[in-house]
């Protein structure tokens, strides 16, 4: 197991210092080509009509509040990005990572989706569930530049006690088992703590990768 690792909450995982320096410049130079349109970078909008401060680009599905499609329906309809294998890879190590290679969970998994989200400075997001996916297999959170808040509360509940945790850019959050619906969110970004030389703009990024089961649910 990585010497970071630490089991915040049972089946949630923070692996600190996960992706080392490259990977992450890598990671960054993916995201700027991500983010072009055709289904590029995009406010995200809830039913409500508020905007999320939070802009995201998916990969492999297209996600918006709180339907999945394979077109980018809530903004130019154009067919959403592929997950790119290398990222698919990179998914399977971290649930590795996180739970041990000879686990079911690492073995099993099957990641088909990647809602990536920009934080700029002032931007945050609210506590929800990820529960759009019939799949119960693990979340996976790769962090960015500025150091976040991420925080947990429980799956039946959006409020406290919180278990907070301190994400920095190339720490690992993998949340599964019977925290897979937990609710969580990110209510704080502290500006200008990114590490010299990453390449992205002010704020923080989050590759949140799934296996949604979707390709396979008979819904």
């Amino acid at each position: 197991m990585p010497a970071g690792r630490r089991e915040v909450l049972p089946g949630a995982v923070h692996v600190s210092g996960w992706l080392g320096f490259d990977a992450q410049r890598r990671l960054v130079d993916e995201f700027r080509r991500w983010a072009r349109p055709p289904a590029g970078l995009r406010h995200p909008r809830v039913p409500t009509g508020h905007l999320m401060s939070v802009q995201s680009v998916c990969l492999g599905w297209h996600w918006y509040p709180y339907v999945y499609s394979k077109t980018a329906d809530d903004t130019d309809g154009a067919p959403v990005k592929p997950l790119p294998d290398d990222l698919a890879d990179m998914a399977r190590a971290a649930v590795g990572a996180a739970y041990g290679r000879a686990t079911q969970a690492a073995r099993t998994y099957s990641p088909d989706a990647a809602i990536v989200n920009l934080y700029s400075p002032g931007a945050r997001l609210g506590l929800h569930q990820d529960g759009e996916e019939p799949s119960a297999a693990p979340v996976v959170t790769i962090s960015l530049g500025d150091t976040c808040t991420f925080r947990l509360a429980g799956v039946a509940r959006r409020t406290g006690p919180f278990t907070d945790v301190q994400l920095r850019s190339g720490d690992l959050l993998v949340f599964g088992g019977p925290t897979r619906r937990i609710f969580h969110g990110v209510p704080k970004v502290l500006e200008e703590t990114a590490p010299e030389g990453l390449g992205l703009p002010p704020g923080r990024l989050s590759i949140t990768v799934r296996e949604t089961g979707l390709s396979s649910c008979q819904c």
